[in-house]
């Protein structure tokens, strides 16, 4: 291994552990709590080094957001893999983003509420956030209904479970009634 390939290793294994701990970091004590310095003194380096990765907060953000958004996809594409029909398809895409938004609240604020300085529906949108809508839109577009553009049904569709998502966990909404509401949503807005 030469010199130059060591080195681009070591600086994306320090990347990972940024990333990593910036997430512990968060789904443990909340954005807030993320800051450079504390980051730097738990991964074990100096505050240069870590801008020498990230210009700050907000990228640390967008990294964490694009980590959360291929694990998402593959999330949703696993569960609705597993099962057959397209009712049970969107019912299974319904749980599992409920799921991931309830087991990774930091994670699903950096993908969808924080600035992490990425573009969202337009050209520049960064890969794992398009193949993100993809995983949905790949089960949605069979319930979309005739006249229904399917990229269209798939944002009011996902709208309606971040919107649960959001409301479930400032208990806004009892967290009992979760699965009658994605039998709702399933049953109410896919054409089956």
């Amino acid at each position: 291994m030469s010199v130059q390939e060591r080195k681009q290793r070591e600086r994306a294994e320090r990347e990972r552990l940024i990333v990593a701990t910036a997430r512990e970091l968060a789904e443990q004590q909340g954005w807030d709590a993320v800051t450079t310095r504390r980051l730097a003194e738990r991964i074990e380096y100096s505050q240069p080094v870590l801008y020498s990765h990230f210009r700050g907060k907000r990228e640390i953000i967008g990294a964490v957001a694009l980590q959360g958004a291929t694990e998402l996809a593959a999330a949703v594409r696993a569960a609705t893999a597993a099962v057959d029909g397209p009712r049970e398809r969107v019912a299974a895409l319904a749980r599992t983003y409920l799921d991931y938004a309830a087991r990774n609240p930091a994670v699903y604020d950096a993908i969808f509420q924080l600035d992490g300085g990425l573009a969202y529906a337009q050209e520049d949108t960064p890969e794992p956030l398009k193949d993100a809508f993809s995983a949905l839109l790949e089960s949605l577009a069979e319930v979309a209904g005739d006249g229904v553009r399917p990229g269209l049904f798939t944002e009011v569709f996902w709208a309606a479970l971040h919107g649960l998502a959001t409301l479930i966990r400032a208990r806004r909404l009892p967290p009992e009634d979760t699965e009658r509401r994605v039998e709702l949503l399933v049953d109410r807005l896919a054409v089956l």
